[in-house]
Formats: structure tokens, C-alpha cells, sequence
């Protein structure tokens, strides 16, 4: 881990746990394990965001490239291991993917598969954080973006017109963004998305407070907390928790802070839409809507939005 981004965890971490409501950024789960646990959650027979989209993508591949372009750049944000990423690439027979992930290491590890298994595919992957300007490798555009797996919905509604905006940017003029969208639903199947059976999203959880004592110093108690997730329907969004299960007090990066009984740190959002609030966010970002698929059950929303012309200049 680079000198910077370490840096970077520090002041979250210790920025965030100074609050009176305690709270970390989800990006910072993607450690290496945390990348590998994040894998597992997407095979989990709860989490229907993974396999309803590849089963969207699957189907309207065909659609989506006639929709963005044959042969051009895939540039993906937050790439994990890429898999959803291989059906788009051959529907579109594109020749360049450019991976974006927090995670160098995770990152290198599921470039280098990618490449064996596409070999006619010239991958470059990009190690950074892409709520951030991102600098692009030298590519041939227009530019398809993707983002899938419902990310967006980790951002609350500024924040993600603002990323939206960003991506625009970044991938300059006549863009195209394919990027799959969570559905507001019934919350008991919401919950147990978030909170499975076999506890691989509380594994997930809680690595967050063990990379804090891997990488800062940390002495947290982790068995002395436990994961939550609740549905908050006024605001449309899943809340996931570390809930401290008594008085405790602990050190990172240097500092020390206590936490009294019941008090959480608060790790992520996910934001739920509805079509039509799907399409306000896309035009608030400077996106146009050309498609929407969903499956028979609306789990879930796959999107292709066009770059509007008036936000064609950065």
C-alpha cells in the first residue's frame, strides 16, 4: 500500500471515529480480504444483485453493445475480479478494459486472469480510488463506462450525482455508461441481502476493524462487536453497522477512543431506486437514459445512459 493511501485510511479512521455518530467510508473495506470476502457475499444464495444483473447482461448484451458501440474501451469503476465485466467485453467485442479498483493487489491479481482468459484483450489495469479524478491511460475513445453491482447506491443522492458527474469527465466526450442500479423491494428480502445465514457479510464487516489494526496500529476488540443491518425506509436506503457490545476503549493510528454499549460505527448506505428516481439522478449527473432492463421479479436495473451534450466539456 502506497505511502498516500495509507495516509488517506489514517484520517478517515481517525476523522470518523472522532464524531459523535461514528462512521467509516465503505470504500475502505476493499482491502485485499475484504476484496476476497466481498467475492464470496456475490455467491451467496441471499445477495440476488450479483446474479440478476450477470443474468441482465446476459441477456441484453447484444442490446447493450448495439446501444454503446462495437470495439469500443471498457473502462470499469470498482472492478473487483472483473467477471460481470467479461460478458460486456465479448458483447461488445471490445479490444481495451481498463479496471479501475481501490485495491492494487486484488486489482493485479484479477487483471492478470482476465488477460489469460481473453488474450486478445490488451487490460490496463489502473490502482486508485474512483470517487477521485481518475487519470485514464491513453485510449482510443468514445469511452464506455461501467458500473455495475449496484455502487451507486453506496453514495447518498449529492454525493452520487456528484461521482456521476465525475465519471462524465473521465470519460470525456460521447460517452456511454452501462451501470446496474438496486431496486426498493420488499425489506425482509433487502435485510437478509445484507445480513446472510452463513455471516459472510458480518465477516466482511468486521474485517473493516481488522485491517484498522493490521494497518494502524490498532488494539480494537473485534470479537466485541457485532454486524448490523437495517432497512431505513424514509430514507431508501440499507444501514450496515458495528454495534460495540459493551464499554470498551481502544487505540489507532495513534489515538484512543471509547465506545459505550450499543454505540455503532456506521460503514455503509445502499441506496435503493425506483425507475423513476433511477432517471432524475441520471439527468441531475449529465446523463441521458437510452435503456432499462429489469427482471420479471424488478430486483434489479440495468441502465445504459448517454452523455447529454451540454455536459460534453469538463
Amino acid at each position: 500500500m502506497s505511502v498516500a493511501v495509507l495516509d488517506d485510511f489514517s484520517r478517515a479512521v481517525t476523522d470518523g471515529l472522532s464524531r459523535a455518530r461514528k462512521v467509516i467510508p465503505a470504500r475502505y473495506f476493499y482491502d485485499f480480504r475484504g476484496s476476497q470476502l466481498f467475492e464470496d457475499i456475490t455467491r451467496l444464495p441471499e445477495y440476488y444483485p450479483t446474479r440478476t444483473e450477470r443474468a441482465l447482461l446476459e441477456r441484453h448484451g447484444d442490446d447493450i453493445a448495439r446501444l454503446v458501440g462495437y470495439g469500443r474501451p471498457l473502462v470499469e469503476f470498482g472492478a473487483g475480479a472483473a467477471i460481470k465485466a467479461r460478458i460486456l467485453l465479448a458483447a461488445m467485442q471490445a479490444r481495451t478494459f481498463v479496471p479501475i479498483d481501490i485495491s492494487g493487489a486484488f486489482l493485479e491479481d484479477s487483471a492478470q486472469d482476465l488477460a489469460r482468459a481473453h488474450p486478445n484483450v490488451r487490460v490496463l489495469p489502473v490502482a486508485g480510488d474512483f470517487t477521485r479524478a481518475i487519470a485514464l491511460p491513453a485510449l482510443d475513445g468514445p469511452l464506455v463506462g461501467f458500473f455495475p453491482g449496484s455502487t451507486i447506491g453506496n453514495f447518498d443522492h449529492a454525493a452520487a450525482i456528484d461521482l456521476l458527474r465525475s465519471f462524465r469527465r473521465t470519460l470525456g466526450a460521447g460517452a456511454r455508461l452501462v451501470i446496474g442500479i438496486d431496486t426498493r423491494k420488499n425489506p425482509h428480502l433487502l435485510e437478509a441481502a445484507y445480513d446472510d445465514a452463513a455471516g459472510v457479510t458480518a465477516q466482511f464487516n468486521l474485517n473493516l476493524l481488522h485491517r484498522i489494526n493490521r494497518e494502524l496500529d490498532g488494539t480494537i476488540p473485534v470479537d466485541r462487536f457485532e454486524h448490523r443491518a437495517i432497512w431505513h425506509d424514509a430514507l431508501g436506503r440499507i444501514e450496515m453497522h458495528l454495534v460495540a457490545s459493551d464499554d470498551l476503549e481502544f487505540h489507532a493510528a495513534g489515538q484512543r477512543f471509547r465506545m459505550r454499549a450499543n454505540e455503532t460505527i456506521h460503514t455503509e448506505n445502499s441506496y435503493k431506486y425506483t425507475q423513476p428516481e433511477a432517471r432524475l439522478l441520471a439527468r441531475a449527473a449529465g446523463w441521458e437514459p437510452a435503456a432499462f432492463w429489469t427482471d420479471k421479479d424488478q430486483l434489479f436495473g440495468l441502465h445504459v445512459w448517454v452523455a447529454s451534450e451540454e455536459e460534453a466539456q469538463p
